[in-house]
């Protein structure tokens, strides 16, 4: 069963789903999860939170703010400490509904949420299990691998050009997510990013917006989640990586989940970043119900 719902993030309003196991007869172990890069839930999330609610779970599946359905303001900005902000305040939420066992809370993520909720992981010991799936862990490395070289210096120069105007006054710059250009200026410059990111949100989430701030993609470069991997443990810690992922690159999350304490679990995918939510479903989704019922049911 899934449900509508709303809560309140330090002053902004957060929306989304519940999914609730159909017949549950108390309060259920829940899954706290939002999306990646600029994605809003209707980009298969849906198809997660139903795997989760059939394996007896719940989830609370919602869009970040300043994106989908969620409130906030500038509108398509991306800030990664406020979006981990919001995931514990997603979880204070679910504690409060009768549905949710609220000493039974894991966390999910995928790509940039899937840093996210390693350093939710690490930080807040509500959370009982952690999943992530093709993650991010370092902005600053991660930034090196997918623009080129010879690129660095100009993409700085943006960088600079639009701190400078919105000192002057002026509204931050935009910048695509996705360009069908991998030359062109872009927050994700691969072209499997350019197809499922244009192919998904004209099949099934029409709010996408192929656009964020360009400070957005200053905080990416910025951001290092990987930093708090090994504060996970003694909470059991799953991490699915995709073998040919080349844009959170396979070999940097491979390389963190050494550094991760047990418990934890690592899965490998044989296909690239964006399979876990298509061809690779199952298995992704699958490894991860599997692991929130073997540490939350």
């Amino acid at each position: 069963m899934r449900s509508d719902v709303e809560f309140d993030a330090d002053g902004t309003t957060l929306r989304g789903w519940l999914y609730v196991p159909d017949g549950a007869a108390g309060p259920v172990p829940t899954i706290v999860m939002a999306h990646g890069f600029s994605a809003v839930k209707e980009m298969y999330l849906d198809r997660f939170g139903q795997a989760f609610a059939a394996a007896g779970l719940g989830a609370l599946v919602y869009d970040h703010r300043n994106f989908g359905a969620s409130d906030g303001e500038p509108r398509l900005e991306i800030d990664p400490w406020e979006q981990v902000r919001d995931y514990r305040d997603a979880i204070t939420y679910a504690q409060t509904r009768d549905e949710v066992d609220g000493d039974r809370i894991g966390v999910w993520g995928s790509s940039y949420s899937g840093g996210h909720v390693i350093v939710v992981g690490a930080i807040d010991r509500r959370v009982k299990c952690v999943a992530c799936q093709v993650p991010l862990i370092s902005g600053h490395r991660n930034a090196r691998r997918i623009v080129r070289s010879d690129f660095l210096a100009p993409v700085g120069a943006m960088f600079d050009d639009d701190r400078a105007a919105r000192y002057a006054g002026q509204p931050p710059a935009m910048i695509p997510v996705v360009d069908e250009d991998p030359m062109a200026p872009s927050a994700l410059p691969t072209a499997d990013s350019y197809e499922w990111f244009t192919e998904t949100g004209r099949a099934r989430a029409p709010s996408w917006v192929n656009e964020v701030t360009l400070r957005s993609v200053e905080m990416f470069w910025e951001y290092e989640p990987g930093a708090y991997i090994a504060w996970i443990s003694p909470t059991p810690f799953l991490m699915v990586v995709a073998a040919k992922d080349h844009l959170t690159v396979a070999d940097l999350a491979i390389e963190a989940y050494e550094q991760a304490r047990e418990p934890k679990r690592l899965v490998v995918l044989p296909g690239a970043h964006f399979d876990a939510y298509t061809v690779a479903f199952d298995d992704a989704a699958g490894a991860a119900a599997e692991w929130f019922t073997q540490h939350l049911l």
